[in-house]
């Protein structure tokens, strides 16, 4: 009867000296500057690494994201997403290139939407959708994971790594 006390007194006490995970609030973690580092990868054998540096301004309801990409091949680019948040776990979306909007779904530390994007503006389009999910790791990173499909075939997937400046 000792033991199975001492474990259970043991088990709690290593519950407790875990840290909490904290809830991802994306007015809270991306307002202000943030920097990131990422990657691209197709199918087709396109590779593409690039750094972000991001722009957070909240209103109270509105998230505004200025995003800033320089990619290793010299290309630069800027997209701005625009969050409005609709309840406590949600928000709606929209960026320049995203074809309609998104809704954010919040569930403790992980963040997903899915979207589409016309690759391929003023050209014959080139429609894909992404599925991402944003996690807020215990060192107060966030890792975003998506993944890119074309006719429901995935054709890439798009890592990347957030750190607060």
């Amino acid at each position: 009867m000792k033991a199975v006390r001492f474990v259970l007194i043991a088990a709690v006490g290593l519950v407790l000296a875990l840290p909490a995970r904290a809830e991802l609030l994306l007015e809270d973690w991306f307002l202000g500057k943030t920097r990131a580092e990422g990657s691209f990868s197709a199918i087709d054998g396109t590779h593409r690494r690039f750094t972000v540096d991001l722009t957070g301004t909240w209103d109270g309801t509105t998230l505004r994201l200025r995003e800033d990409f320089a990619y290793d091949d010299g290309e630069r680019d800027t997209k701005t997403w625009i969050f409005e948040k609709t309840s406590e776990r949600t928000y709606s979306g929209t960026r320049e290139d995203v074809i309609g909007t998104t809704t954010v779904y919040l569930a403790g530390n992980e963040a997903d939407f899915t979207y589409r994007v016309d690759l391929a503006p003023g050209e014959e389009p080139n429609i894909v959708r992404f599925f991402d999910k944003l996690v807020l790791n215990r060192d107060g990173t966030i890792t975003n994971t998506a993944l890119v499909t074309k006719f429901g075939v995935p054709v890439a997937r798009v890592e990347v790594n957030f750190e607060r400046d």
